[in-house]
């Protein structure tokens, strides 16, 4: 991934630091030697505990990811962000236990890790957890380790707890939709708890502007947008759950050869309304020019410029009968408006996302089809 480089690797699970990461490390040296007046001394607190807590936020994320894999769901990576870390897993189950269990794991590492330094500072004495929780903001002036163990024993509380709230996509709103799909129908769990959810971030918006914290704001937005995405993905899991490409792919999709130029991709567009074009030498795939890449490249290079020397070779294409649910949610994740669609190294077609959305939009409004199609 170009937007983030690559740290190390768990249980095969790469871990990966997003590339705007380094603007927690600027809030930290802000909130801790600006703000605070320690200066440079401050500053240098502020990193170091900024990391170990990214330490604590990796150790998160893979109890999700750890779990997962004992439930046979694949791990593609973790990414830690400014606010944050992400665990992206293949597929989310639809097992209740199962996906409770992968929820619980995280929260349960933090308060593993809770425990672990409940148990130093009563052997050992370091830091003053639970004596005078009103004195932190004083002996965080102090700099030394008691304030640092003090401070990430709070924040860890603070990531678990905020974590369980019942919201998408926090954890806990992953765990109520467990416990309510042991119930009922799976999607109408999601549709509760997304409900749920955006009520919550509705009541913690209103919150934050009557008392003028921005940053609760901020995370109400992140909440609701969150559950909705929950939601769709679940609808869209529903619609093209038993579907294949080969139900819904262009098997008319225009085509350029390695020799045809920028002019020409640009006057096919024009002429068929198609965006991305697959590069086939005969019937055999070997690049996609996409709308991006050539108007990127038309800035740059002459009109005459052959497609093959700005032709994306790196693209994974679909195959006739891979799940269409999963082929859309990984052109979303990918950022891709078209993926070529090819058998036995033979171009068969193009799968557009205006081919999704139109298979989406007549099964959501006629979904008797649904079952006939599944069978086809």
């Amino acid at each position: 991934m170009g937007d983030s480089i690559r740290l190390l690797t768990v249980r095969g699970i790469v871990i990966r630091v997003h590339l705007t990461f380094p603007l927690i490390l600027v809030w930290a040296v802000l909130q801790f030697g600006v703000f605070t007046g320690l200066g440079l001394a401050g500053a240098v607190f502020g990193i170091i505990v900024t990391l170990l807590l990214f330490a604590i936020v990796v150790l998160h994320e893979l109890g999700h990811s750890i779990a997962a894999q004992n439930y046979g769901v694949p791990v593609k990576q973790i990414v830690l962000l400014p606010l944050g870390g992400v665990a992206q897993l293949e597929r989310i189950p639809e097992n209740p236990a199962q996906e409770f269990v992968i929820a619980i794991a995280g929260p349960a590492v933090n308060f593993g890790i809770a425990i672990i330094m409940l148990i130093i500072n009563r052997l050992f004495g370091v830091g003053n957890l639970l004596s005078d929780p009103a004195l932190m903001g004083v002996r965080m002036a102090s700099l030394g380790v008691d304030a640092a163990f003090d401070y990430l024993f709070l924040v860890n509380m603070t990531l678990a707890l905020f974590n369980l709230l019942p919201a998408f996509p926090l954890d806990g709103g992953r765990v109520l939709r467990a416990l309510l799909a042991s119930r009922m129908d799976y999607s109408r769990a999601t549709s509760i708890a997304v409900s749920i959810g955006q009520g919550l971030a509705w009541l913690l918006g209103l919150w934050g502007f009557l008392n003028g914290n921005f940053f609760l704001i901020l995370i109400a937005i992140f909440i609701y947008f969150g559950a909705g995405q929950e939601g769709q993905m679940v609808q869209f899991r529903r619609v093209f759950g038993g579907l294949k490409v080969r139900q819904a792919y262009s098997r008319q999709a225009q085509t350029l050869t390695p020799q045809s130029t920028l002019h020409d991709a640009v006057e096919r567009m024009l002429s068929s309304f198609q965006a991305d074009f697959p590069v086939c030498d005969g019937e055999q795939l070997i690049g996609l020019v996409t709308y991006t890449r050539l108007v990127e490249a038309l800035n740059r290079v002459p009109p005459e410029t052959p497609v093959q020397e700005i032709m994306q070779t790196d693209i994974r294409p679909a195959h006739p009968n891979d799940n269409l649910f999963d082929v859309q949610q990984r052109m979303a994740a990918e950022h891709l408006e078209a993926l070529p669609v090819v058998q036995d190294s033979r171009f068969l077609g193009l799968l557009t996302t205006r081919d999704v959305g139109e298979a989406y939009r007549l099964l959501s409004t006629q979904p008797e089809l649904i079952e006939s199609m599944a069978r086809g």
